[in-house]
């Protein structure tokens, strides 16, 4: 085909990993696979995403209704399927619910079908599979074709986990997360019994031994885990240094806050930009086990994502949001830089998916308890601990790049960007204990320890909205444009920073919304009187 009949789908432009050097051209006959994401057949109303409604007034779609007028058209993906074909690709799977058309094929074949140049690429030590430049396709399907994922394979995401390592004489384990659900003052009464909570991990796996054995020393009944594989993926735990830190913390804290929900989890074949986008695609559109939450403990800075995955990741969590699924995100481990330190550019950075205005974006606290109270809590930030550790770790939080301000944050207080100066979607929006000094006792490949990050925050406040589902007696759905409302539903947290590096870069706590905790920490029983309410909240 004639260079001059390509197109470019806009929002695919890809540049090499800071620091990446080339190494030589992809194998042509290496086989791969590749999603493509098509358009949808008509937009999401406004009325679906807005959230300022009561929940009880609230009317959701449910996937059959949504596959039908928001899916793709069955044209477009005839359209894509015999583009595949015509260039010697096998479609494994298509979806006009998910949007998603999965082909297989090799280097060659792909290379020639897009336009373009697939490399191997080296940097720090790790190589991947990369392109640079934009994904082109035959004039006759621009408009049809959203995007194309797998192609470049290089790693987007990041567990937003940290493991406490105690100096010598200290014995901290951390607190059972029931301990911390009272402690917020959690709706009591419910066990999330009818409730599903989906959990996507890109990595990592579970020992039910270790479930078992872990339950029954809290005195909490095992739950009920059911592992769900995407694109080859499955629970493939290893040992207690890998993301099975990740895949346990996040089942033992959802399960024993809410023991009486059944817990999904999405398993992942990596951390690419096409395992995340097919795990929450799965996720949503998951018409057997049906989430009523989705937590995501995974992320990268936005600056490491092409334009087309965030629009396309943000279109998913636009369904879930008319489904009447809550999606909880971890903000981010490295405060505001969003980069560890031997990656730091100086930069600041938000991270996705947290930065999606379509997400309950979840930061991280540091707290000091007397007796069954909180007596003091402050932003997670390891630099400025009292603690001694050998890891660096702060609640990740600033302003996107990428999502324009949306209008639950239109009357708060955004600063900018430190380092571009623009002003957009801040991150996060609220938070909880997260600290791994005041972290949650977890077990790991039968090893007991405390973890923390904004990782272990999400799933508490997933576990949180299951119960709050069973109160409610229905989906409470897309909460933020509530709780900006009725701020005085969480407790403010203003003290502390989340700033990083010898340049002390980031934001500092204050009162109202800041770029450390967002709103706060949660009172469970405010926030269930907030979504109770049969008119909505009222203003702040």
């Amino acid at each position: 085909m004639a260079q001059s009949q390509f197109v470019s789908i806009p929002g695919t432009d890809r540049h090499p990993v800071r620091g990446a050097r080339r190494v030589g051209p992809a194998q042509p006959d290496e086989p791969l696979e590749v999603t493509v994401r098509v358009r949808r057949k008509q937009p999401l109303p406004a009325t679906a995403l807005a959230g300022d409604q009561a929940p009880a007034q609230r009317t959701y779609l449910d996937h059959t209704q949504l596959e039908a007028a928001h899916g793709a058209d069955p044209a477009d993906i005839t359209q894509v399927e015999d583009f595949a074909r015509h260039n010697g690709l096998t479609v494994v799977e298509s979806s006009a619910g998910r949007r998603t058309v999965k082909l297989s094929g090799t280097v060659a074949q792909f290379s020639q079908a897009f336009n373009v140049v697939l490399e191997q690429m080296e940097h720090a030590g790790n190589s991947y599979r990369g392109r640079i430049g934009t994904v082109q396709i035959p004039s006759k399907l621009a408009g049809i074709v959203a995007g194309v994922f797998g192609l470049d394979n290089r790693p987007f995401a990041k567990p937003h986990f940290r493991r406490f390592k105690p100096a010598a004489g200290q014995q901290f384990k951390g607190y059972p997360p029931p301990k911390v659900a009272k402690l917020y003052n959690f709706p009591t009464g419910v066990d999330g019994t009818g409730q599903v909570i989906g959990i996507i991990e890109l990595g990592g796996g579970y020992r039910p031994t270790d479930l078992s054995a872990y339950f029954k020393e809290i005195g909490i009944a095992a739950p009920k885990v059911t592992a769900v594989s995407v694109d080859h993926g499955g629970n493939h735990p290893t040992n207690a240094e890998s993301a099975d830190g990740e895949v346990m913390l996040d089942i033992e804290v959802t399960a024993s806050v809410a023991p009486g929900a059944k817990i999904v989890v999405y398993f992942a074949a990596g951390n690419t930009d096409r395992d995340f986008l097919d795990a929450i695609s799965e996720a949503v559109h998951d018409k057997v086990n049906n989430p009523s939450v989705i937590s995501i403990s995974w992320g990268g800075p936005e600056a490491s994502a092409s334009a087309s995955f965030q629009t396309e990741f943000d279109q998913t969590l636009q369904s879930a949001t008319a489904l009447g699924i809550t999606v909880t995100v971890a903000s981010g481990y490295n405060g505001a830089a969003d980069e560890g330190p031997n990656e730091w550019d100086n930069h600041t950075h938000a991270d996705f998916p947290a930065s999606s205005p379509h997400v309950l974006a979840c930061g991280a606290t540091h707290i000091k308890v007397s007796g069954n109270k909180i007596s003091a809590e402050s932003v997670w930030n390891q630099r400025a601990a009292d603690t001694q550790q050998d890891s660096f770790g702060s609640s990740g939080g600033g302003i996107s790049d990428f999502f324009p301000v949306p209008p639950y944050q239109a009357k708060i207080t955004l600063p900018k960007d430190i380092s571009t100066g623009k002003k957009g979607r801040g991150v996060p929006d609220v938070s909880g204990d997260g600290d791994p000094a005041s972290g949650y006792l977890v077990r790991v490949d039968g090893q007991e320890f405390s973890i923390g990050g904004t990782s272990a925050v999400a799933p508490l406040w997933a576990g949180l909205i299951a119960l709050i589902n069973q109160k409610l007696g229905h989906r409470a759905g897309f909460i933020n444009p509530l709780l900006y409302a009725s701020p005085n539903a969480l407790r403010d947290v203003i003290v502390g920073d989340d700033k990083v590096g010898d340049g002390n870069i980031g934001y500092e706590a204050a009162e109202g919304w800041d770029p450390c905790t967002g709103l706060g920490s949660p009172d469970g029983m405010q926030i269930l009187g907030v979504l109770s309410a049969q008119q909505g909240a009222p203003p702040p």
